[in-house]
């Protein structure tokens, strides 16, 4: 048999409620639900962040973000870009003789050409390298070549471009990561889908523009799979749909995005079950008996070296991985034992473990608590003008990348004591159990902190980094630069 295709489609701030499945079709995903009774769906999945950039440099990589120099969103500082000694999912499957594509958004370097999805495995690139666009008045990087805004919706650009590189590609196996923008701001769709939602009378215009930017990424994701029964791909491609984070809630009165989601909580930007626990179907009918559900840990770090075992591919030439091969455990081979411990960090501009971490040990939860709305640009002072995408080129800023620099006001912040949480009867996080169980959060807590030791000390060796936070130069006795 050939070796399978691989078809890695990823949402962008898209939660488990946002699933017509789990919220009783409010949000009309036929597609994605009909992809779901065909799938295994992982209930236990998780991202390797609480926001875009880093958990896309897990994905790409199968190691946690810190490590990839990845820790924001942010292009000041290069506080976005995956660190070039770092081999992605990308390079893998080009070096076992695949054609590699990328249709939609990067988020993994957007100013300097090495960061490049083609300078990165990619060999065919459709789409935007920073962390959003205008759905319509966008210019899209055609590998390396800009196109103007045609008058269509992104969306269904990029659906369009995806079916394009499977036809182009049918006769030898490929690597396709369609990664959408929807339901990202800003809110935009066609005012038709929109009309449908508000003529509903349960939703604000705000929770309207996202089920109707969720519908249209629906639509397209239907066409997309429909290509692969058409050019007789379906039985040996792998199809993932996943979401980068939890969903966004901001927004105020009738344009508030704040919206059912299961009822976990928190959202994107925090470390609870609602900014990183992400839904995930996988399908593939020649390896991987579907219509089921898999309840045990899984995390963004395990898609690399899964899949490239699925495909016979090598990844010595990976730096160390945290992620493990699940395809035994998904397949029921009974000899398959996975990790039962994973971390998350995020805290805007400067890692730190005093606010916004987590680890999973099992079904125990610990979360060292930080109020993600505080790790705002509010207080953080950098150039304005690399905030975010508005047409960035890199001949912008032929002076160099502007430093990130300034004081993040979370620090501030007094330090919370540490909550536990038993998630296997508490997946919400209500009841905090860290009074009942003192030495169990003394030894998570002391994992935590290796961990996150571990990962910075990789942060803190990539080569020729610019990216110098507040809190690192006042450690050193520097006062940071003023903008």
């Amino acid at each position: 048999m050939r070796k399978p295709n691989i078809l890695f489609i990823l949402a962008d701030d898209m939660g488990y409620g946002d699933f017509g499945a789990f919220n009783f079709g409010a949000s009309r995903t036929p597609h994605i639900d009909a992809l779901m009774r065909e799938s295994v769906c992982l209930t236990q999945h998780y991202s390797a962040s609480t926001l875009c950039a880093p958990a896309r440099a897990a994905l790409m990589t199968g190691r946690y973000p810190h490590r990839t120099g990845v820790i924001d969103t942010i292009a000041a500082g290069e506080m976005d870009c995956l660190a070039e000694r770092e081999v992605t999912l990308a390079d893998v499957f080009k070096s076992a003789g695949y054609a590699t594509g990328l249709v939609g958004k990067w988020h993994c370097g957007r100013l300097k050409p090495k960061y490049h999805p083609n300078a990165r495995g990619f060999d065919e690139f459709t789409g935007f390298q920073g962390g959003h666009i205008d759905y319509y008045d966008w210019c899209l990087d055609y590998n390396g070549t800009p196109r103007p805004a045609d008058g269509r919706y992104s969306t269904d650009v990029f659906a369009e471009e995806a079916v394009a590189f499977i036809r182009r590609h049918r006769a030898e196996p490929f690597l396709l990561h369609l990664a959408f923008n929807a339901p990202h701001g800003p809110l935009q769709a066609p005012e038709h889908e929109v009309a449908r939602f508000l003529a509903d009378g349960r939703f604000n215009r705000g929770v309207s523009h996202i089920y109707a930017m969720i519908k249209c990424m629906d639509d397209g994701i239907g066409r997309v799979l429909e290509t692969l029964d058409r050019e007789g791909l379906r039985e040996n491609t792998i199809v993932i749909f996943t979401s980068d984070n939890g969903p966004q809630f901001s927004g105020r009165g009738d344009w508030r995005i704040e919206r059912f989601n299961c009822g976990f909580r928190g959202s994107k930007g925090s470390v609870h079950e609602g900014g990183i626990r992400v839904p995930l179907l996988i399908r593939w009918p020649a390896g991987l008996e579907g219509g089921r559900h898999y309840h045990d840990l899984v995390h963004f770090t395990d898609w690399l070296p899964t899949l490239a075992a699925a495909a016979g591919a090598d990844v010595s030439m990976c730096l160390p991985l945290d992620g493990q091969d699940v395809g035994p455990a998904l397949r029921g081979e009974g000899s398959a034992v996975l990790d039962p411990r994973r971390f998350w960090q995020w805290s805007r501009g400067v890692p730190t473990l005093t606010h916004n971490a987590a680890m999973r040990d099992g079904f125990w939860k610990l979360v060292v608590p930080g109020d993600a709305s505080a790790n705002s640009f509010e207080g953080w002072r950098m150039d304005l003008k690399v905030a975010g995408d508005f047409r960035m080129t890199p001949e912008n800023f032929r002076d160099g990348v502007p430093d990130a620099v300034g004081r993040p006001i979370f620090l501030d912040e007094p330090q919370q004591a540490p909550v536990l949480f038993n998630l296997a009867s508490d997946p919400l996080e209500r009841q905090d159990l860290a009074d009942e169980q003192p030495d169990r959060v003394r030894g998570m807590m002391r994992d935590l902190e290796n961990w996150f030791e571990d990962v910075e000390r990789d942060r803190r060796s990539i080569p020729d980094r610019q990216f110098r936070c507040a809190a690192e130069m006042r450690a050193e006795g520097r006062r940071p630069a003023q903008t």
